[in-house]
């Protein structure tokens, strides 16, 4: 399973990226409103870093703004992955963006019944929200399984992004499940390397070897 950055943060991105852990980055306007100078001079410089898909999201609300914004996104840097929200919009610009060859990212994604009409017109990605969904007592996970077998049934290409994780459980789940990628935030992924029985096992190996430096 692949795993994305989901961050706007230059510095947060490179402190990730020598680890060989990352594959690319989804961003949304939120995340790079936070950070300072020009978001699109900012979104080339992610690209160049980490020399992988990076999404970058539309702000229009109709279709043609929709088709005009991702048009302008992809021409940033090869490595743009237009983003857009799953709307009635959102997919007719998701069928005109991809039918001229450019990536697409349909976000906002709640039930499989959007997931399946984005993976119809082409959507190179599906992201499912699993966090707000958990937020509301129903099941991001389920809707994960969901969408991975009706994918299976179909044989969509679409892959699936799962997003708005909020921990390592999250990520174990969707891998389990056999979801393409997780998006996660840089404090998620940290999480991962984290686990108290490495911290006693280091130390303890650390302190035998101190005993064996004090021998005459």
């Amino acid at each position: 399973m692949k795993i994305f950055i989901d961050s706007g943060n230059i510095k947060e991105i490179e402190g990730l990226m020598p680890l060989g852990i990352i594959d690319g980055i989804t961003t949304n306007p939120s995340l790079l409103a936070k950070e300072p100078g020009d978001y699109r001079e900012n979104l080339k410089t992610i690209c160049r870093i980490v020399q992988g898909p990076t999404s970058a999201e539309v702000v229009a609300l109709d279709a043609e703004g929709m088709i005009r914004e991702g048009r302008e996104l992809a021409a940033l840097d090869e490595h743009i992955v237009v983003k857009v929200p799953f709307t009635r919009e959102g997919v007719q610009a998701c069928k005109a963006l991809s039918s001229e060859g450019k990536r697409v990212n349909v976000t906002l994604i709640f039930s499989a019944a959007q997931a399946l009409l984005a993976a119809k017109v082409g959507a190179t990605y599906v992201s499912p929200f699993v966090g707000r969904l958990d937020d509301i007592a129903s099941s991001g996970m389920g809707l994960i399984s969901d969408i991975v077998e009706i994918f299976e049934n179909y044989q969509f290409t679409t892959e699936i992004l799962v997003a708005s994780t909020r921990g390592p459980m999250h990520i174990v789940e969707a891998a389990r499940l056999g979801a393409d990628i997780c998006t996660c935030p840089a404090a998620v992924i940290e999480a991962l390397f984290k686990h108290p029985l490495t911290d006693i096992g280091l130390e303890k190996f650390l302190k035998d070897w101190e005993k064996t430096q004090k021998k005459p």
